[in-house]
């Protein structure tokens, strides 16, 4: 499975690249997964829904389905978070996954990065960040940096370095 990264600081527009990077991969006739990852908790499920009466009943893991489309929540319940690697594996086959956040895994990434923001690059301490695109043109010394919004550019590089 191919996999790469989109990291950032908050505000760095990984969000937006990551979703121009999906409509341009898919245009080119691959299939995409995405894996996000949430600092803080988050509920995809509503409360007085029957899904979510199952999970507070105890369920552990509760599949949603209709016509179009499905969906499984599995509370953790005190386990320990899942790895990303332990999460690639849940996803069906797919040409390339990409991954918003887990910034210190070991994937092949991108850094976006908004020159509003003030942060500093995270790339000159990560060697798994092989390029950067930024709004302020900022660079790393053998990493190439893209304008954050030449969605086509940034996903030649990232096709040619996955072979795709």
């Amino acid at each position: 499975m191919n996999v790469w990264g989109v990291v950032g600081w908050k505000n760095s527009g990984k969000t937006g690249l990551m979703e121009r990077l999906v409509t341009e991969f898919v245009t080119r006739g691959l299939t995409v997964s995405t894996l996000k990852h949430a600092h803080h908790s988050f509920d995809v499920d509503h409360e007085g829904k029957d899904s979510h009466r199952h999970r507070m009943a105890g369920a552990t893991e509760v599949l949603l389905a209709s016509r179009t489309r499905w969906a499984l929540m599995h509370e953790l319940r005190n386990e320990v978070e899942p790895t990303l690697d332990d999460l690639l594996l849940r996803l069906s086959p797919i040409d390339l996954v990409l991954v918003e956040g887990y910034k210190r895994d070991r994937h092949p990434k991108i850094e976006a990065h908004r020159a509003e923001t003030q942060n500093v690059l995270i790339a000159p301490e990560d060697d798994t960040i092989r390029a950067i695109a930024s709004d302020s043109g900022a660079t790393v010394e053998g990493r190439p940096t893209f304008d954050l919004n030449d969605t086509t550019s940034i996903a030649d590089f990232i096709a040619a370095e996955l072979g795709l």
